[in-house]
């Protein structure tokens, strides 16, 4: 059979990688990929990006599954359309990926539902942003609303940074019609984990756990990135605390959407913050797979990963349990010179090592220019590796890490710290 996966960055690249080891797999599609999909013998890139050209592309070739990456499409509206035309796809309709691509519904959902999360209010009008934080004090969040590739959200830790990101998005408009509401919470401390499951509408399915890292530097400093790194397992989620976040947060999510007349189908990831006591809360949702998140869950991922998305599309995800490599995966993201606010494209890079068992490269922002591949976009690479302990992994992902050269390579040396015994 013939797959599709809709994207271009690591997460697509980590998903289609895994798609093709399917024995029943005679291509996989990439649209639009990147300069690692185009390397790949069982991965071909398609130059598509419009959703109704995409729809008719999987007529043209007889495409069973359409697999969807980013956010963008499917708030746009593709498993609308895909589904409107009677064709398989795996995702949330356009209604269902408000989740993420409006925080203020969100925000709203998880009150009327009962979810934990952060107390909050929004703000269109600056001058009543700005009296709130003032009220509220600092360390506070402010989130630009629409969908801003993970970089509309401000941790301010001062009353000043507060106030800046404030007019950043309001007065500013830097984040265009995506800021033209804002969020702005109360800041919730303790320890982030990544909790993705897969929901067909009825059923729950869920992923191995995970844990990002969010700022650009070692020891979580510098500014808040699409996130530089990430290891799976995450030792903080227990069985006990799975257990919870089950009943307290992802059921009540499908539940609460069907209960709003919404069916949701797709990747359901919560953000969550683990606090000093153990209670877990909601930080935000996507209607997705994380990146960098799915680069190590994939590499631990055991099952034959198109029978379980066709359960996924035909409702029948009670029939599946997941098989999982036992070791730890570490991914190590390299991101180019002037990111996350400016990154530079165009630098050739070199030294990319040959995947093995304990290691595999996956490309993001790479193309393949003349010959040669090159940056082309904020993160380059995610380079995990596996191995029987965190320190272990870590050892195989840094040693991979190390013998790629690009000019302005930027990358923590510290993924998955939090997990080191």
């Amino acid at each position: 059979m013939k797959i599709l996966v809709v994207g271009s960055g690591g997460r697509e690249h980590a998903l289609a990688w895994k798609l093709a080891q399917s024995e029943r797999v005679q291509m996989v599609y990439v649209a639009p990929g990147n300069g690692g999909t185009a390397a790949d013998s069982r991965l071909v890139n398609v130059e598509i990006t419009d959703p109704a050209a995409l729809a008719d592309f999987v007529v043209a070739e007889h495409i069973a599954l359409t697999l969807v990456g980013p956010e963008a499409p499917l708030a746009a509206g593709i498993v609308n359309l895909f589904r409107a035309r009677g064709l398989k796809i795996f995702g949330p309709t356009r209604e269902a990926a408000q989740l993420e691509s409006s925080k203020d519904f969100a925000k709203a959902f998880m009150q009327r539902h009962g979810i934990p999360t952060a107390k909050y209010q929004s703000f269109s009008d600056a001058a009543q942003a700005h009296a709130y934080v003032d009220a509220n004090g600092a360390p506070i969040v402010i989130k630009a609303d629409g969908l801003a590739a993970g970089k509309g959200v401000v941790v301010a830790m001062s009353l000043e940074e507060a106030h800046a990101a404030v007019d950043h998005m309001l007065s500013d408009n830097a984040f265009g019609d995506a800021g033209a509401r804002i969020v702005i919470e109360e800041f919730l401390a303790g320890e982030e984990a990544s909790f993705i499951v897969m929901c067909d509408g009825k059923h729950v399915l869920p992923m191995a756990t995970s844990q990002d890292h969010k700022r650009l530097k070692d020891q979580d400093q510098g500014p808040n990135t699409g996130g530089m790194g990430a290891y799976s397992p995450a030792p903080i989620v227990t069985p006990a605390m799975h257990a919870r976040v089950m009943r307290e947060i992802i059921n009540p999510t499908i539940q609460g959407m069907a209960k709003d007349g919404i069916q949701f189908t797709g990747f359901l990831y919560a953000g969550l913050m683990i606090d000093a006591d153990g209670n877990p809360r909601t930080l935000e949702f996507n209607c997705r797979m994380g990146d960098p998140e799915t680069q190590p869950i994939m590499a631990r991922l055991k099952s034959d990963y198109v029978t379980v998305l066709e359960h996924a599309c035909n409702g029948t995800l009670d029939q599946v349990e997941l098989e999982w490599d036992r070791r730890t995966a570490v991914g190590v993201v390299m991101a180019a010179a002037g990111y996350p606010d400016s990154p530079r494209k165009g630098d050739a890079i070199e030294g990319i090592p040959a995947e093995t068992p304990e290691c595999v490269t996956f490309h993001a922002g790479t193309q393949v220019v003349g010959g040669t591949l090159q940056t082309n976009g904020g993160r380059v690479l995610c380079v995990v590796g596996l191995g029987d302990s965190v320190k272990m992994a870590q050892k195989q992902a840094y040693e991979g890490v190390d013998k790629i050269r690009f000019d302005g390579a930027q990358f923590r040396r510290d993924i998955g710290w939090r997990g080191v015994k």
